[in-house]
């Protein structure tokens, strides 16, 4: 695993901050450890309900995935790389697994669908762009 990088943390703030503030009812993670088929795997961001997330408080890394994952891609990231991490994620209970690019372009997937969906299903406001306003 290859060590995030600063402009990638800060998509991760900024990812988990929207989410707080669009989904108050759940719990936002940074660096989220979930176990998968495939060994521990670790969204850059993630979105869990009160109720998912309440058996599982104390977990050192998560026995089923958030509802929302979300992966920070790098230039080294290749799309079949994302494809198998979005099944692992999907196959541990994930609902949606979003993408978001080196420029803040956001995609989002829904479980069963292999092609990106229009918006969100689980917070339908997020934006298609993450700006970074301090820079």
């Amino acid at each position: 695993m290859s060590p995030a990088s600063s402009w990638g943390s800060r998509f991760e703030y900024k990812i988990g901050f929207w989410l707080r503030q669009n989904l108050p009812d759940g719990v936002v993670f940074n660096e989220c450890p979930i176990e998968t088929e495939d060994g521990t795997r670790v969204a850059d961001a993630a979105w869990m309900s009160k109720e998912r997330f309440g058996p599982h408080r104390r977990a050192i890394s998560l026995p089923i995935a958030p509802e929302i994952c979300v992966e920070v891609l790098s230039p080294s990231n290749t799309r079949e790389e994302m494809l198998q991490k979005r099944l692992l994620y999907y196959a541990a209970g994930a609902e949606e697994v979003w993408l978001c690019d080196e420029n803040g372009n956001m995609e989002f997937f829904a479980r069963g669908q292999l092609e990106p969906v229009v918006k969100s299903r689980l917070c339908p406001d997020f934006p298609f762009c993450i700006e970074d306003p301090e820079v």
